[in-house]
Order: structure tokens, then C-alpha cells, then sequence
């Protein structure tokens, strides 16, 4: 399983997020893209990051370890 976290660099809220995504699967491919590389990525999740995106499905922060749970659960 792929999950995209938009994120950016220096963002200790996306290490947190990164860090709960390999809780709950320690096995999950981790796609990160970095907003600060593309004007459109910016506008659009500059001020929600860390994001997660799976299946045309988003979870913004702030999300718990039950959260990300679900959020993998969805097909």
C-alpha cells in the first residue's frame, strides 16, 4: 500500500505523521512530496500539512494513531 504525505521540509508535524503511519503499518510505501517544490501544492496544502492522500481520499492534520487507522482502512 502507497500513501502520499505532502509535506515540506523542517516539518516536525510531518515527522509525527510519518512516525504514526509506520505504527499502525510498519510495511506501507511512504510517497512524500514536498509542497514547497510547486506553486499549485502550495496554495493548496501549504497551511494543512502534513497531509495524507490515498485512493482520492485526504486526511489532514491534526490526526491520532486511531485516525490514521481508518483513514488506512477506506478502500
Amino acid at each position: 500500500m502507497t500513501v502520499v504525505l505532502y509535506t515540506t521540509l523542517g516539518c516536525h508535524l510531518c515527522d509525527q505523521a510519518r512516525e504514526l503511519l509506520l505504527m499502525v503499518d510498519p510495511g506501507v510505501e511512504i510517497d512524500a512530496v514536498d509542497v514547497a517544490e510547486d506553486d499549485d501544492l502550495i496554495a493548496r496544502y501549504g497551511e494543512r500539512i502534513p497531509v495524507l492522500a490515498r485512493n482520492g481520499q485526504e486526511l489532514g492534520w491534526p490526526f491520532g494513531l486511531l485516525d490514521v487507522q481508518a483513514f488506512l482502512q477506506q478502500n
